[in-house]
């Protein structure tokens, strides 16, 4: 059930008698010469509403902008700065919380909102508001991915380029694959810029010229479609076990 597709009756009876949401949240960010700026947050709602269509969830609408300024040197890069990106993502989970739903699941595909949809997450469960987790779609599958990619990126690379080549093949540049390889790196280590325990880079154009890493060569639709496949059942599984839980035993614990 995708939230802004149906009238208020309809979600009222949707909320007799279920209490969990999707919320899929990606980025509006540069993916090299070859990808579209919308990669992160098509793949998120990719996944958010194939799963709500399979089990029935709600999926609410998709957080478009996330945290991005370390893609800002490229043209059309936007971002939410991360103190506003944790209080606006707050804000609408404690709509959903007003509705009555107790579950959330964040439905992550860009790695800059990780840290800050888990700070959200805490906070709301430690005012015992609803319980909400983030899900990143390649951490559900990582041996998978180690297996379709002799080097998955991890930035636009071939793995991100399969998924969107699966989703929305028209909007992949596949004549500039060859570009995206050649003008990028393989890889962070090859970047040099991890030093003797130290990151000393804070934005993609640190370690990049074109703004992305890995072999986007090695990407096809197929493998996308395998990768999508095997996230999405995990996806479900997530989503049947957080439903499964009782509410008391998903909040904090007593003091010792």
């Amino acid at each position: 059930m995708y939230l802004a597709d149906e009238t208020w009756p309809e979600l009222g009876d949707y909320f007799e008698n279920e209490s969990l949401a999707l919320v899929p949240l990606g980025s509006t960010e540069q993916h090299g010469p070859h990808l579209p700026e919308g990669t992160d947050h098509l793949i998120a709602e990719g996944f958010a509403r194939e799963v709500a269509e399979r089990t029935g969830y709600l999926c609410t609408p998709t957080i478009n902008i996330g945290v991005s300024p370390h893609h800002r040197q490229f043209h059309g890069t936007m971002w939410a700065d991360a103190p506003v990106f944790r209080d606006y993502v707050e804000s609408i989970t404690r709509n959903l919380a007003y509705h009555g739903i107790d579950r959330v699941i964040y439905v992550n595909a860009h790695g800059g909102n990780i840290e800050h949809l888990r700070e959200v997450g805490r906070r709301l469960r430690d005012e015992e508001v609803l319980y909400a987790i983030e899900w990143m779609w390649n951490d559900s599958i990582p041996d998978l991915v180690d297996d379709l990619f002799e080097q998955n990126g991890p930035h636009g690379g071939p793995k991100e380029t399969a998924m969107i080549q699966h989703l929305r093949p028209e909007l992949v540049r596949e004549d500039r694959l060859e570009d995206a390889r050649d003008g990028g790196i393989a890889s962070v280590d090859a970047a040099e810029t991890e030093k003797f325990g130290a990151r000393t880079f804070y934005d993609a154009a640190d370690n990049t010229g074109n703004g992305v890493l890995g072999d986007q060569t090695d990407a096809t639709a197929e493998k996308g479609e395998q990768m999508f496949e095997a996230a999405t059942e995990q996806l479900v599984k997530l989503c049947d076990w957080l439903d499964a839980q009782d509410f008391q035993d998903l909040m904090p614990e007593e003091h010792v």
